[in-house]
C-alpha cells in the first residue's frame, strides 16, 4: 500500500472508529481530504523551475457540522495536513511551510456544505497559524463552497454572489444534489462532480451546464446514451424544472430554486 492510500485509510478510519458516532453528519473527513487536494490543484503557482501552492487551508462548516467535530479537530486536521503533505510530495509541488488547516463556523452554510479557503502564505508570517485566530468574517471572494448532499461534492457560489442562472439540483433517490454553478459532470468516476454508483453509467457520462438563462444537458458520448423525458437524448438539450432524466438504471429530475 501506499503512503498515499496509507493516510487515506487512516481519515477513513476517524469515521469508522472510536470517533464515528460524531461524523453522521454530510461532511466527513475523506471529504475534506479531497476537496483540499483540489484546491492545492486549482491554486498552482508556477515559478522558473517550481510549482507553489497554497499553505494555508481554512475550513467553514455549518454550526451543525462544527458542533459534531468537537473534540477531534486537532487529530482530523493532523491526518488533512499528512494527506496534502503526501500529495505535494508525490506531484513536487512546493509548500512554503507546513499546511495551516483550521476550521471556522459560518452561519450562513447549511448542513452538508462547507467553505474551503486556500492561500499561499510566506513562512515567516504564519508562525501564529490561522487556528490563533477566528476570522470575523471569510474571505467568500476567494471561498469555493461545497455540497456535500447524496455523498457527493459539488461546488456551488459562495452566499453573496448573484447568481446568473437560477440555483439548478437534481433529485436522485429522494435526495437533492446541488449541481456546481459553473456545470457538473455526471458519472461514475469519482473525479465526476455528480458521482453514480450505477454500472449502466459510464465514467464520464453527460454534462448539466448553464445555457442562456438556463441550463442544458449533453451526453459525453456514453455507451448506454442518455434519457430525457423518456426519449433519447440527441445532443445537447435545454432543460425546464421537473425534466426527467435517466442515465443508466438511475432516475434523476431536474429542478431550479
Amino acid at each position: 500500500m501506499n503512503l498515499l492510500k496509507s493516510v487515506e485509510t487512516t481519515i477513513s478510519s476517524l469515521v469508522e472508529g472510536a470517533f464515528g458516532r460524531l461524523f453522521r453528519s454530510e461532511v466527513r473527513p475523506m471529504e475534506l481530504a479531497r476537496k483540499l487536494v483540489r484546491e492545492m490543484d486549482e491554486h498552482r503557482t508556477v515559478s522558473v523551475s517550481r510549482v507553489y501552492v497554497p499553505n494555508e487551508y481554512s475550513i467553514w462548516l455549518s454550526p451543525e457540522d462544527r458542533e459534531r467535530y468537537e473534540g477531534v479537530e486537532d487529530e482530523v486536521i493532523g491526518e488533512l495536513s499528512g494527506y496534502l503533505l503526501e500529495h505535494a510530495r508525490r506531484e513536487d509541488l512546493i509548500m512554503a511551510s507546513q499546511p495551516l488547516i483550521s476550521f471556522h463556523t459560518d452561519d450562513r452554510l447549511r448542513l452538508g456544505e462547507f467553505g474551503i479557503q486556500a492561500r499561499l502564505v510566506r513562512a515567516e508570517g504564519a508562525e501564529a497559524g490561522p487556528s490563533a485566530r477566528e476570522p470575523d468574517e471569510p474571505e467568500r471572494g476567494h471561498t469555493m463552497i461545497y455540497s456535500t448532499s447524496a455523498r457527493v461534492g459539488a461546488p456551488v457560489q459562495a452566499a453573496r454572489a448573484t447568481p446568473r442562472h437560477p440555483r439548478a439540483l437534481l433529485l436522485v433517490g429522494g435526495r437533492r444534489v446541488l449541481v456546481p454553478p459553473s456545470g457538473g459532470v455526471i458519472g461514475r468516476s469519482r473525479d465526476c462532480d455528480i458521482v453514480l454508483e450505477d454500472a449502466g453509467v459510464s465514467r464520464r457520462h453527460a454534462e448539466i451546464r448553464p445555457s442562456g438563462q438556463g441550463w442544458a444537458v449533453e451526453d459525453l458520448g456514453s455507451t448506454n446514451g442518455v434519457l430525457l423525458n423518456g426519449r433519447a437524448l440527441q445532443g445537447r438539450s435545454e432543460l425546464t424544472a421537473g425534466d426527467r432524466i435517466e442515465i443508466g438504471s438511475t432516475q434523476m429530475l431536474f429542478e431550479v430554486s
